[in-house]
């Protein structure tokens, strides 16, 4: 690999930690305030949750894989 297409790649692995993590945080924070706030008949209370159990989710699923390509990219680090 070049050295460009390393920072590509650690570019890329670090915009997807911070998308998981903030999808995640912001996805809590969406279910918390799904309980927190009374139905105003603006947006359903389980709408917010639902939307903060789908952010949630896609957080998590980005963070597995981010765990995974940095593990993979760290072992080709290593090797070479």
């Amino acid at each position: 690999m070049t050295k460009s297409t390393k920072t590509k790649e650690e570019r890329r692995l670090t915009l997807q930690l911070i998308l998981a993590v903030s999808m995640a945080i912001f996805g809590c924070i969406l279910i918390i305030v799904a309980f927190v706030v009374p139905p105003t008949g603006e947006i359903h209370p389980s709408v917010l949750t639902a939307f903060g159990e789908i952010l949630t989710f896609a957080g998590a699923v980005l963070g597995i894989d981010y765990n995974y390509k940095f593990k993979i990219h760290s072992k080709d680090e290593k090797d070479q």
